[in-house]
C-alpha cells in the first residue's frame, strides 16, 4: 500500500502548480482521498477532499477558488491543481487515501511560493 505524491517545486506568487499522487496496493476507485499540508512550525491541515466516485468536493476557505482537486480511477492518481499560489501556501503537501477502516499517508513534496 503506498501513495507517491510528485509536482511540488518553487514557484513565484501568483504562479501554479498541479501535485499528482499515485495509488498502488488498494483499490483506489474506493478511497476517499484528500490533500493536506504542513507549513514550518505548524500542524498539518487538511486543504481538500474528493469522494470516491469523484463528485462534490469540499475544500479550506483560504484555498477556495483557487485550488481543485480531482481524480482518475484509471490511473490511481488524485491531482490538485493550485492557482494564484501565494507565500503562505508554502509547505509539505500530503495525499492521504481512506479506505475501509485504513488511512494511508504519502511521503509529502515540497511547495515553496516566493519571488
Amino acid at each position: 500500500v503506498q501513495l507517491v505524491e510528485s509536482g511540488g517545486g518553487l514557484v513565484q506568487p501568483g504562479g501554479s502548480l498541479r501535485l499528482s499522487c499515485t495509488a498502488s496496493g488498494f483499490t483506489f476507485s474506493s478511497a476517499v482521498m484528500s490533500w493536506y499540508r504542513q507549513a514550518p512550525g505548524k500542524e498539518r491541515e487538511w486543504v481538500t477532499t474528493i469522494p470516491s466516485a469523484g463528485g462534490v468536493t469540499n475544500y479550506k476557505d483560504s484555498v477556495k477558488g483557487r485550488f481543485t482537486i480531482s481524480r482518475d480511477n484509471a490511473k490511481n492518481t488524485v491531482y490538485l491543481q493550485m492557482n494564484s499560489l501565494k507565500p503562505e501556501d508554502t509547505a509539505v503537501y500530503f495525499c492521504r487515501a481512506q479506505f475501509s477502516f485504513n488511512a494511508v499517508w504519502g511521503q509529502g513534496t515540497q511547495v515553496t511560493v516566493s519571488s
